[in-house]
């Protein structure tokens, strides 16, 4: 396992994790239920999220087995679904609708802010290019930068102000668009030599 260890693709998948996740565009909502409930557990949301995240990596794929779909379909649908948060991200319109909760730790922070629906979708559909290995490195990193986030969140909201964080977010949601975009040409070539033959 160790030795497909790749620090590209390692760069790579912590990247497009990093802006599914957009925990930077996600400051003011921290910031919001923390003054809401009075204290967030970040060691535990960060932990819980990264768990859901590897553990999905996993399991993922048998689920999909026991479903009957395969790699390359799930990841065109993983492509979809990013390319539906970049645009989220790029025109400020809000296409997924946020349930409250009254626990600000594991939920609505672990699931569904950080490990959310995007999230663990993007997670199964990088495996459909990358190896294992590679991708929980882009997990745990995210995880820690989550944590780091969570636990200064007050700060960073303080230092960026509102309009760097709108900028951030509109600069993740074109990189986004163009990760959606390729994800779905190269699997949706797989997926067209696999059922298609000359």
């Amino acid at each position: 396992m160790f030795e497909a260890f790749s620090l590209k693709e390692t760069l790579t998948a912590t990247m497009v994790l990093f802006a599914v996740i957009d925990i930077v565009g996600s400051i003011p909502i921290i910031v919001g239920l923390k003054k809401k409930f009075g204290k967030i557990e970040a060691e535990r949301a960060s932990i819980v999220a990264g768990v859901l995240m590897i553990s999905f990596l996993f399991i993922g794929n048998k689920i999909l087995k026991l479903i009957g779909v395969d790699a390359y379909s799930f990841a065109i649908a993983g492509a979809f679904v990013i390319f539906i948060i970049a645009l989220e991200m790029i025109l400020g319109i809000e296409i997924q609708k946020n349930t409250e909760s009254k626990s600000a730790s594991i939920v609505p922070i672990a699931f569904p802010l950080i490990a959310g629906a995007g999230t663990l979708t993007t997670t199964l559909s990088l495996r459909a290019e990358y190896h294992d290995i590679n991708i929980i490195c882009g997990i745990i990193l995210n995880t820690i930068f989550v944590y780091l986030v969570l636990r200064s969140s007050n700060w960073l909201e303080r230092k960026l102000g509102d309009g760097t964080l709108q900028v951030l977010q509109k600069v993740f949601g074109i990189i986004l668009l163009a990760i959606s975009i390729k994800l779905f040409t190269a699997n949706f070539a797989q997926l067209f030599s696999t059922y298609v033959k000359f």
